[in-house]
């Protein structure tokens, strides 16, 4: 707090300035008055100008470069590979692209009649899993792989890859008629070599293979190199 000794110190040390109403107070101060030790400036730039003395030279902001704009492949929330450019026809792979398809289909059209408002019948028992367990070895396993990694004996000659099930059964997408609908009538009307397994398997037989793959493949036997 200041002493009214300091106060009294700087009273006068400013000349009482008066302003004309509406009067414009042009440019910069930069005026000088010493007082009690205390340096201060307030002078206009016209009166700079006047004395001889322009005082220091200020750059305009106007002509201040702006700093660069780093290139986007520095942008770690959409970096290039994420770019919508990208997603268009020729540029995804075939894989991505069949894959797309189908879920595309599905968010715009639902799944076939057949299908439609299905969900599975049978509880998650031990018998249930064990017995999806064999039918999912016996006709999926040789190219999804043992775990539903999509690296079974058969993935890598065929293109679109099979599909990653450990991951994709996860998803939101994965419901009950989706699955029925992927099983039943396999890949062939996205270009996937995904057969049709509704005439090889019954519709519980199908549900058996849903409820094990829920279940996280348990059991399962892969030899993966490390």
């Amino acid at each position: 707090m200041t002493s009214h000794e300091d106060q009294d110190r700087f009273k006068g040390c400013l000349p009482p300035m008066r302003l004309r109403a509406r009067q414009p107070i042009a440019g910069m101060f930069l005026a000088a008055a010493a007082c009690g030790g205390v340096a201060v400036s307030i002078m206009t730039s016209d009166a700079a100008a006047q004395s001889g003395n322009p005082g220091p030279s200020m750059e305009p902001i106007t002509n201040v470069a702006p700093p660069p704009v780093p290139p986007r492949s520095f942008d770690y929330w959409q970096p290039e590979w994420m770019m919508h450019e990208l997603w268009g026809p020729d540029r995804m792979s075939k894989g991505v692209e069949v894959r797309m398809k189908r879920h595309q289909t599905f968010m715009d059209k639902g799944v076939p009649a057949d299908y439609s408002g299905q969900h599975a019948t049978l509880p998650p028992t031990p018998s249930t899993i064990g017995e999806g367990k064999d039918l999912y070895v016996k006709n999926c396993a040789t190219c999804h792989g043992g775990d539903g990694m999509g690296d079974g004996d058969h993935a890598n000659a065929l293109s679109p890859s099979p599909a990653l099930l450990a991951f994709m059964i996860r998803r939101p997408i994965a419901v009950d008629e989706y699955l029925l609908w992927s099983i039943s009538d396999g890949g062939a009307a996205f270009g996937s070599k995904m057969p049709s397994f509704k005439d090889a398997l019954t519709r519980d037989e199908i549900w058996k293979i849903v409820t094990y793959m829920r279940a996280g493949f348990p059991g399962s036997q892969v030899n993966r190199p490390r």
